[in-house]
């Protein structure tokens, strides 16, 4: 009795060692802890700083005009965009922005208070994080510094 006690025992250790395995390679969680680091800054931050990879000049997200600061929640939120080419590729056609391959960079509108179309600004985003900001329809950019 006491042979087939200890069979028992080893077979229910390997059954649950089994379970925990399957549970974490389904997405169960990790049976390990993480191995990155959290970004340094401050915690209340919703975005991380990105450093300007460009020679363009900056300016603070809070110098930025109010519709503009509301364009980079709703990006930073994942829309939903007043327009329905907001989110859609930015070709860089101007070559102000930093050399990248096709699809890159994404474009969003901030609205214009008294504009009835699109109006002439913009925030161009890459996949890179960094973030652009045009007042004049592409003729000039600022790198915009998150955070501050």
């Amino acid at each position: 009795m006491n042979r087939s006690r200890s069979k028992l025992v080893a077979f229910a250790g390997l059954v649950i060692a089994v379970v925990v395995l399957v549970v974490a390679m389904v997405g169960g969680g990790a049976l390990t802890a993480p191995t990155t680091t959290p970004e340094p800054g401050p915690a209340s931050s919703s975005a991380a700083a990105v450093a300007n990879p460009s020679t363009l000049p900056t300016i603070n997200a809070s110098q930025l005009p109010k519709e503009a600061r509301q364009t980079l929640a709703l990006i930073a939120e994942g829309g939903p965009y007043p327009y329905k080419e907001d989110d859609g590729n930015f070709g860089n056609f101007e070559g102000l922005l930093p050399k990248k391959s096709g699809g890159f960079y994404k474009e969003y509108t901030v609205i214009t208070p008294g504009k009835q179309n699109r109006g002439a600004r913009r925030i161009i985003v890459g996949k890179d994080a960094a973030k652009y900001y045009t007042a004049d329809h592409y003729e000039s950019f600022k790198f915009i510094v998150e955070g501050k």
